[in-house]
């Protein structure tokens, strides 16, 4: 029967090593009466991280809160069955206990057509006593794929359907949420209960089914396990077990850092109010049962309520925004009180900022990161399009990196290297779509909201927030969006970051655009639709590209390559089909260009321009995805698949612009080679905050002013990906140098009878695995910017020299990479699996 045990959530894995210590992280609080003196706001004071200074006074937990249900597979658990749901779904469902676990099989051996594909899954259930879903937070599943097995879901109900026209009866689960599945390891495994579900109508009907899914990618012949150690359903209490913490809190397509307490309570802080003080808050709540929110301040004794406000709706943010100015130079005491008809009801107090009106000394930060934008296909770097006359104007008060470049080819691990300063493989195997930064490694916004920044991400792209981490630091993150947006990305974003300061205009602040314009695949929209390529070429184009996946990839078969010769088959000609991608991207990138100018003319009409540093630049060049790359595929002939690195032009150099009035003297060009591993270092120095403990890039303000101090190094490329059979890092590690680039494969040695590590494509690699081919490759960047063709024969002594400098590099990555604990792991939900999807990361 259903598991349901009572006491302190610990789910143990199969050999009993504690997965999870505490259900969420906390602050510590301090007693009745002030603990940590008074908190002053020269700076946006942000009060969910003075919990350790403040009186809590009442804000106990509910008594009679909802229990975890968990099922632990040490012992038989008879309630679980396998479940077929219906005849299209392939492959029996294997379900067996065994030595302490539960494993998921699944096996799919039928030949099928080519260009046919087919997902191969299996289902487990356990009935439920009929519980509400509003109660319930979380699905954590302690568990291990091996094989082949790609996903691990969570559904609800089974229901009944009959068909209509034939009364075929069959049951069907409903929808729930996804994540990506790491293999060979023990992991846990978070979902969230109730996200994503398009029969959200049934919301509050009794959940009777828990079902779990686990399956493949597309496939014609797999074979795969999934061991479940253990299964734990979280209720919503579990996430708010003390009396006032920190939590990350989602509403709508918000998530903000968030201070919790519980009704009836009082949260007190001891503050300095600032001249034209004032505190924003985002007041929220976990059901749908009203709470009355009331902050008040007092001054000698004397208590004045300043805000009443009654929270009903669990789906959104109540914004409020108290005026404080008539305590201006007063120390009060500020609380934050809330009431509720049930006892333990909780409250939420969203970025609770304390800021003032005045302008600060420190300037604000926008970082504009156009993903997939290659300067070779920008105007403003001397491409013979137009495609972004408003991106000159605005560089040309400013400065202008000629040759920079980002540090790898797509976006997940190059976001990650350029808000940490720290290369992909010191990241230590940040390498899979559920990887997270390691702890120790700080982003930069982590590193502005600590000394008192505003911080704000607006980020179409799942792989540059939430799925790396990337969010620690940020107070709001926004972001998620519907695929029809992911072209028009700039203007809603933008209209984002206006609701942001509307609700928060404390100054100075940190705000990361990461914006899809111009990723694959690209919807131009009006009036830049139509501007290079007309109807009739666009539809044959997308009819091309449709038919393009009616064939299967091969194993080891490049990206490139599998366009190539599906195009042939196709009888399609390949630089015809690349010149109308290079027409869209252009569009594309000129509807980037004109939201990014009205962005900038923004700025000017509110005065904050004037105090505000901008960097536009971008993660990585064109191609962005699984998609082909129309720049080296159009030459003729197309370089061979086992030439390239990422230092081909058209892979990593981006712009890279920065303006900042009144202090960095516009029109400036700077020609020395740069790497965006110096963001992070610039910009600290440009704000005039102390480096960073541990970076690999130097700051660059010294070529922005013209000033001694900076010293030409090499720019480094690194990407790696992990490999489940060795359990190592494999990839490239890459050294530009001058007129020299040099790439070196980095390669597990696989003992005799082992299984080979299987790269995936041009994705993630430079090129396939290839024992013919020299571990490095060299080329004359200066004669083939591209990296069409390696020059090794003609060089054996730089080849030689290239070879230990990258070797000595790459054991320095390792050495400083021990440094730092594993990241976490991310779950991703069905929404931003559907996402990375579109935007052509996965299959």
């Amino acid at each position: 029967m259903t598991g349901s045990r009572r006491g302190r959530f610990r789910p143990v894995g199969p050999h009993g090593v504690l997965l999870v210590a505490t259900v969420v992280t906390s602050l510590s609080c301090g007693a009745t009466g002030a603990g940590g003196g008074i908190l002053t706001a020269e700076m946006p004071l942000h009060l969910e991280d003075h919990l350790a200074a403040a009186a809590i006074i009442g804000s106990e937990p509910p008594a009679d809160a909802l229990e975890p249900m968990v099922w632990d597979f040490r012992d038989p658990q008879p309630s679980w069955q396998p479940w077929k749901a219906n005849e299209d779904v392939q492959g029996w469902p294997d379900i067996r206990h065994r030595d302490g676990i539960l494993r998921i099989s699944i096996s799919g051996r039928d030949e099928l057509p080519q260009g046919r594909r087919n997902r191969f899954r299996s289902l487990a259930y356990v009935p439920l006593p009929d519980l509400r879903r509003a109660d319930w937070w979380q699905l954590r599943v302690d568990a291990r794929a091996e094989g082949q097995m790609g996903y691990l879901g969570m559904r609800y109900n089974r229901v009944r359907r009959t068909d209509p026209e034939s009364g075929q009866v069959w049951y069907v689960a409903r929808a729930g949420d996804f994540i990506g599945l790491i293999d060979g390891e023990w992991q846990t495994y978070t979902l969230p209960v109730g996200g994503n579900d398009p029969d959200s109508a049934d919301h509050e009907d009794p959940w009777t089914d828990l079902v779990i899914e686990a399956g493949t990618s597309w496939d014609v012949s797999v074979t795969g396990h999934l061991d479940l150690g253990s299964v734990t359903l979280l209720p919503k209490s579990a996430r708010y077990p003390e009396r006032a913490g920190f939590v990350e809190q989602s509403r709508d397509h918000e998530l903000r850092r968030t201070l919790y307490t519980h009704a009836p309570g009082r949260v007190e802080f001891t503050v300095r109010v600032p001249p034209r003080g004032r505190l924003d808050v985002g007041l929220g709540v976990v059901h749908d049962r009203p709470v009355t929110f009331r902050v008040t301040a007092a001054a000698d004794g004397e208590a004045l309520t300043l805000l009443s406000v009654t929270v009903d709706d669990p789906t959104a943010w109540s914004q409020q925004s108290i005026d404080l100015s008539a305590f201006a130079g007063q120390t009060v005491t500020l609380g934050l009180e809330a009431e509720a008809d049930t006892d333990g009801e909780v409250a939420l107090w969203s970025a609770p900022t304390l800021s003032s009106g005045s302008t600060p000394k420190a300037p604000n930060i926008i970082l504009y990161v156009i993903d997939a934008a290659g300067a070779d296909l920008m105007s403003v770097y001397g491409y013979n399009r137009l495609t972004t006359p408003n991106i000159e104007r605005i560089a040309a008060q400013g400065a202008v990196f000629e040759h920079a470049y980002s540090n790898s080819s797509w976006t997940k691990p190059s976001t990650a290297s350029f808000l940490t300063s720290l290369h992909h493989s010191v990241l230590g195997g940040f390498t899979r779509f559920v990887d997270k930064i390691p702890a120790g490694a700080i982003p930069i916004a982590e590193r502005l909201h600590d000394v008192g920044y505003q911080t704000a991400m607006f980020s179409s792209n799942p792989n540059a927030g939430v799925t790396s981490g990337l969010q620690r630091g940020i107070d709001e993150l926004n972001g998620e969006m519907s695929f029809e947006q992911l072209s028009t990305s700039s203007a809603v974003l933008q209209g984002r970051f206006r609701e942001w300061r509307g609700a928060y205009p404390g100054q100075p602040y940190w705000a990361h655009f990461q914006t899809t314009d111009v990723h694959e695949p690209q919807h131009p929209v009006a009036p830049f639709a139509g501007t290079y390529i007309d109807a009739g070429r666009k539809a044959e184009f997308r009819e091309s590209m449709e038919a393009v996946y009616d064939g299967s990839r091969q194993n080891r078969e490049t990206v490139s390559g599998f366009y190539r010769r599906r195009f042939e088959e196709m009888g399609v000609d390949r630089v015809q089909i690349y010149a109308a991608a290079r027409d869209l991207y252009d569009e594309s990138m000129a509807h980037q260009d004109w939201q990014l100018g009205r962005f900038v003319e923004e700025l000017k009409r509110s005065g904050e321009w004037a105090n505000t540093i901008l960097v536009i630049t971008s993660d990585h060049g064109h191609p962005a995805g699984i998609f082909a790359r129309f720049g080296r595929e159009m030459f003729e002939p197309p370089p061979p698949d086992n030439e390239g690195a990422f230092f081909d032009s058209y892979r990593t150099r981006i712009p890279f612009i920065v303006v900042w009035p009144g202090h960095i003297e516009p029109g400036i060009r700077i020609p020395e080679p740069v790497s965006l591993i110096d963001l992070v270092p610039t910009l600290l120095d440009l704000a005039g905050l102390p480096p960073a403990e541990v970076a690999q890039g130097q700051s660059l303000a010294p070529l922005l002013f013209g000033q001694v101090g900076w010293e030409p190094r090499p720019v480094v490329f690194d990407q790696f990906q992990f490999d489940s059979v060795t359990g190592q890092l494999i990839g490239q590690i890459e050294i530009l140098d001058g007129q020299w680039g040099a790439s070196l494969e980095i390669w597990p040695d696989v003992p005799e009878g082992s299984p080979e590590p299987r790269p995936n494509g041009q994705q993630r690699a430079a090129r396939e695995h290839d024992p013919a081919m020299p571990r490095l490759l060299l080329y004359d960047v200066w004669a083939d910017p591209f990296a069409r063709a390696n020059v090794n024969e003609s060089h054996p002594d730089l080849v030689e020299h290239y070879t230990e400098v990258l070797e000595r590099l790459w054991e320095a990555h390792r050495l400083l990479a021990s440094q730092f604990s594993s990241g976490e792991t991310a779950a991703l939900d069905a929404a931003q699996l559907a996402t990375l999807r579109a935007l052509g990361y996965i299959q």
